[in-house]
């Protein structure tokens, strides 16, 4: 967008000369009133009414002049401005522990959906970044791979539910899975947030040797464990029907933390809503995306098209006073 800038702003001062000017016309021709007498009305109607404000008319333009020359003296520019904007985004995927345990209600409404839902305002923070949805249970699957589209992942994500694939807690092949889909990124960083709530028992890949792969290709991974100390609310079958009962909490936090140290992350615990919550803001500030602004300027004088119409205000003036303004009614 194009903008005027004045290289000498203080010129613009001269233009308070223009009213003065103005005044001193007025007061000079109160002063001077012509008195023309006419020996018939009819020789009075004939004369060109026209005439007595065309002197008016070439002042105007003589203070049309001056005021276009002032304004070229302060050597006015147009500007146009633009942003080049370079974004370095990182590739995220998240792995979902989906097992029947994240159904606990030691979270609101239960830590599954809790998960969801900070993980949604995680998504929609980041717009620069592809991120990739991986969900594992007792084996794995990826419910979205890596994208920019993050409508589509909310909604896939909104979609997740235990008994989407069978029941256990398969953390290696969880995390085999979420780097396998980042092993051919070409991106600054490449991050794995995994969350769970228990402890690895099914699978054909061990967590570790999960984490030394992810090592290889250059993944960070961050572990999550979810879940309160001592006991939570779980549920269990009872002839058909679910019924919540206290049971221990069991993370597997060493292999966790032994997941992170690998891989250059790092281990959080989440007792509750709120906590998981500053986790993943935690998280967000951690692998911040890098987005270079240039600002460019373009100037350009603008200066020229004004001396130029005060130049023809000038010829102008000067042609009606050599020629119109000569008549002897004037």
């Amino acid at each position: 967008m194009a903008d005027w800038e004045f290289m000498h702003i203080e010129f613009l001062w001269g233009l308070m000369i223009i009213p003065l000017l103005l005044a001193w016309h007025i007061i000079r021709q109160w002063q001077a009133v012509p008195v023309m007498d006419f020996s018939t009305r009819e020789f009075a109607s004939g004369f060109d009414q026209w005439k007595v404000f065309l002197p008016h008319f070439v002042f105007g333009l003589r203070l049309l002049a001056i005021a276009a020359i002032i304004v070229a003296l302060a050597r006015p520019q147009s500007s146009i401005s633009w942003q080049d904007i370079k974004t370095e985004g990182i590739d995220i995927v998240l792995a979902f522990d989906i097992s029947g345990s994240m159904l606990a209600r030691d979270f609101e409404p239960n830590r599954l959906e809790a998960a969801k839902d900070v993980a949604t305002e995680f998504v929609k923070a980041r717009p620069n970044d592809r991120i990739g949805l991986v969900v594992y249970s007792g084996e794995s699957f990826t419910q979205c791979p890596l994208t920019t589209d993050h409508e589509k992942l909310v909604n896939l994500l909104r979609d997740i539910e235990n008994g989407m694939i069978q029941d256990g807690t398969a953390i290696g092949m969880g995390l085999a899975n979420a780097v396998n889909r980042l092993k051919e990124s070409d991106a600054k960083s490449k991050v794995v947030i995994l969350l769970t709530d228990g402890v690895n028992r099914s699978g054909s890949i061990p967590p570790l040797t999960a984490a030394e792969i992810a090592s290889t290709f250059g993944v960070k991974v961050y572990t999550i464990g979810v879940g309160t100390k001592g006991e939570a609310p779980m549920p269990v079958q009872y002839f058909g029907q679910v019924r919540y009962q206290m049971m221990p909490v069991d993370i597997d936090e060493e292999t966790l933390k032994e997941i992170s140290k690998l891989t250059g992350g790092r281990y959080f615990r989440a007792t509750d809503n709120a906590s998981l919550g500053s986790i993943y803001e935690e998280i967000d500030q951690l692998e911040k995306t890098v987005i270079e602004e240039q600002q460019f300027e373009k100037k350009s004088e603008e200066f020229l098209p004004l001396a130029l119409l005060a130049l023809a205000l000038i010829g102008l003036e000067f042609l009606l006073r050599k020629t119109i303004m000569k008549s002897a009614f004037i």
